[in-house]
């Protein structure tokens, strides 16, 4: 019987945690943490709520007729460190994970 053996790895991953991809013109530019850009318990608290008053995803009932539970609060105008826009609830749907990272995003890059 031949037995394989596991071959030691030559190239060293790359510590994505040091990677971002730095946009001059961003707002986020010296904000690291979610935190510092207004995600913090008292979004987390907003969110929670948000999502158990509207939890299904606005883009899988209205494009693609099916029912689907919602995971983000996404603001429909980004707010671009906007804090008035940030907060104001009829700026907020609750979307998909896979509405918000595909869709959306594709919307707001193109808007640009």
């Amino acid at each position: 019987m031949l037995k394989l053996k596991m071959l030691k790895p030559t190239i060293k991953a790359a510590d994505t945690r040091q990677i971002r991809m730095v946009n001059p013109d961003s707002w986020r530019n010296d904000k690291t943490s979610s935190a510092q850009r207004g995600y913090g318990y008292k979004w987390q608290q907003a969110r929670a709520k948000f999502l158990a008053e509207h939890p299904l995803c606005r883009y899988c009932l209205e494009r693609d007729n099916i029912v689907t539970p919602a995971t983000v609060v996404d603001h429909i105008v980004p707010h671009r460190g906007d804090s008035k826009l940030f907060w104001r609830r009829s700026n907020w749907q609750s979307l998909c994970a896979r509405h918000h990272s595909s869709d959306k995003q594709r919307e707001e890059n193109g808007a640009r």
